[in-house]
């Protein structure tokens, strides 16, 4: 008997021993495939110190830093960059800062790659983006081949944050396409689970509101807040019901309509904005009304006329507020 439970010990720690064996193996066999990829891939490095720059930026301080005046560009990438030196983030080289529709776009360089950051001229807001193409290729409209789920009238809702750049962008690119589609396809903007941008925490409750009780002003709305962000302009251009709108904020009708969406925006698996879902599958496109309508018109069980006939702008709309000429440099695959 005490032979018996020698001999099961001694079975038990070769098993065990094998099994730590294979696990070193099998984390060993991991790191290698990911180096590979980097090798393959040299954005993996870029976008793993987006997410770190994204971690300091939401755990300190960054706007201990500046002033909240309008600051110069040269004072903004010399402030952001002793600002990550002072948190611990080495290798780091400022590259360039670019005006991009009203924003700062300050270029930091990290093992040869370049990644991109925007701040609002008073420094006050600060939003880290998916990493810049190395190619101009990558941020025209060429579509990758994907499967959509067809329907005889898609659901299209593009998800979004109101204060995102690329958010913005592709809402100026979405809005032309389904005014042209009409009655024949589900559309709408719905806002992500989560912020980034301090605005978005009292922009989106509006949004939402004038989407959900005042429909027919939402996208005159949204038209012209892209212009520059000016929420009490448009709010009385466009003729919205203020009264109307205090009451659904005031009462908690906006966090019910925000709730709906933000349950949708996890359940869909949205990792960033925009992100664009047809048929309740994420599915890609470049951000021109012309791609957007390549894109829609492809989850149709029958095609209507207007996707043929309707002659929308090619050109990837510019990140950020207002509806200037989009930068060659901005990306189309871009989300905050």
């Amino acid at each position: 008997m005490e032979k018996d439970k020698e001999h099961n010990a001694e079975i038990n720690k070769e098993i065990n021993k094998g099994k730590k064996e294979d696990k070193k193996d099998n984390i060993s066999n991991k790191k290698d495939n990911i180096t590979e990829k980097i090798r393959e891939n040299p954005w993996m490095i870029s976008t793993f110190v987006l997410g770190i720059l994204t971690l300091i930026l939401v755990v300190s301080n960054f706007s201990g830093n500046i002033t909240g005046n309008v600051i110069s560009s040269e004072e903004i990438g010399d402030t952001l960059l002793s600002f990550y030196e002072s948190n611990g983030v080495q290798g780091l080289s400022l590259v360039s800062v670019e005006e991009v529709s009203g924003l700062y776009q300050v270029n930091f360089e990290y093992q040869g790659a370049v990644v991109p950051l925007y701040v609002t001229k008073d420094g006050e807001l600060v939003g880290s983006l998916s990493p810049l193409k190395a190619d101009a290729e990558d941020s025209d409209n060429t579509q990758e081949p994907q499967e959509i789920l067809k329907s005889d009238k898609p659901v299209v809702e593009l998800f979004v944050m109101t204060h995102c750049p690329y958010g913005t962008q592709a809402e100026k690119g979405f809005l032309p396409t389904i005014a042209a589609l009409g009655d024949n396809v589900d559309a709408s903007v719905k806002f992500v689970h989560y912020f980034l941008h301090e605005p978005e925490e009292t922009e989106t409750p509006i949004q939402v509101c004038i989407r959900e009780e005042q429909n027919d002003k939402f996208a005159p709305y949204l038209a012209c807040f892209l212009e520059d962000g000016d929420s009490d302009r448009c709010l009385t251009e466009v003729n919205v019901d203020t009264n109307k709108l205090n009451e659904c904020i005031d009462n908690g009708k906006s966090d019910e309509y925000y709730e709906v969406d933000s349950i949708l925006s996890e359940n869909y698996g949205v990792r960033g904005s925009p992100t664009l879902v047809i048929n309740d599958q994420i599915v890609s496109s470049a951000r021109s009304a012309d791609a957007y309508l390549k894109t829609i018109c492809s989850a149709f069980n029958t095609v209507p006329e207007i996707c043929e006939t309707a002659e929308l702008d090619s050109a990837n709309p510019s990140a950020g507020f207002g509806y200037d000429e989009a930068s060659s440099a901005v990306a189309s695959t871009a989300q905050c």
